[in-house]
């Protein structure tokens, strides 16, 4: 079946069998770049210092302070356990960034969006000081925007099935996404701007899907989410479960695209360039 966009016709049966490896490069590119940031990190280390600050700066800072100095804390493991531990948090951020980038490209290059604006959504909310703030998540899923008619049916299909698990009525306007690399943290503060977020997608004629790339999440909170009306699909192993909890495998049969296999066929590189960056971080140079 071939499905005819504004500028190119997509094979949907070859999407399923192949995983567009054609896009690979891309994807590989915008999925990498934030995370090769990460290895010009430098700690601040309390200061003003918007670019952190470098091995001798640290000895000066450090060697000019009695206390640290007759302790032992002026020396370069110390620097580098700073570094380390700073540029661990740097990782994370910027392979969630990493992640939504991905995101938001393969829903556009998959739905055939017209207009980029249309892979995310943003809404404006008023703070308790009265100013104005926007709010934005990271994918969406727009129906009257699909322009490949396959995936739209799936989306289509999927929502209503989602939304019955959920006992809530389908939303008229389509999917709204948080994306995540990972949700290690149980801070209450994160979650109730979560639902908050939620609520308001609902109220937008949106359901709210958190996708989480990695696996690791607490229990506790997939349920909060769930009991309050929010969809999660985490990275958890296509074999262990369906389109309905596992983001593989929403990518694979709602979208029409591997998303695991892209990263199975390009891990061996991003390996490398992950390794470069922690070994970057673990030295004081």
């Amino acid at each position: 079946m071939k499905i005819v966009g504004l500028s190119k016709v997509v094979d949907v049966n070859d999407m399923l069998e192949e995983g567009s490896s054609g896009n690979d490069n891309d994807y590989y590119e915008l999925f990498m770049e934030p995370i090769r940031k990460c290895k010009d990190y430098k700690p601040k280390l309390g200061g003003n210092n918007s670019d952190g600050v470098d091995l001798d700066g640290f000895k000066s800072l450090y060697g000019s302070d009695s206390f640290y100095s007759w302790i032992g804390l002026d020396s370069e493991l110390m620097y580098s356990a700073h570094k380390a531990a700073g540029g661990m948090t740097s990782i994370y951020r910027q392979i969630g960034i990493g992640c939504e980038r991905l995101f938001r490209q393969i829903i556009m290059d998959t739905c055939l969006y017209d207009d980029p604006f249309f892979s995310n959504w943003s809404y404006e909310s008023k703070t308790s000081g009265g100013k104005v703030k926007t709010l934005y998540l990271d994918g969406r899923l727009e129906l009257n925007e699909i322009k490949n008619e396959k995936v739209l049916y799936e989306v289509k299909s999927w929502m209503q099935k989602y939304c019955d698990r959920l006992d809530v009525p389908v939303p008229l306007n389509g999917v709204v996404f948080e994306v995540r690399q990972g949700y290690k943290s149980k801070d209450s503060k994160r979650q109730n701007g979560d639902i908050d977020n939620a609520t308001v997608a609902w109220a937008n004629g949106y359901l709210p899907i958190f996708a989480i790339f990695s696996a690791q999440i607490d229990k506790d909170i997939v349920y909060r989410y769930i009991n309050n009306r929010c969809g999660i699909l985490t990275g958890i192993n296509e074999s262990d479960a369906g389109e309905f909890l596992s983001l593989f495998s929403f990518f694979r049969k709602v979208l029409g695209y591997d998303l695991a296999g892209f990263f199975q066929r390009n891990s061996d590189k991003m390996k490398l360039e992950i390794n470069t960056v922690l070994a970057k971080l673990l030295s004081p140079q």
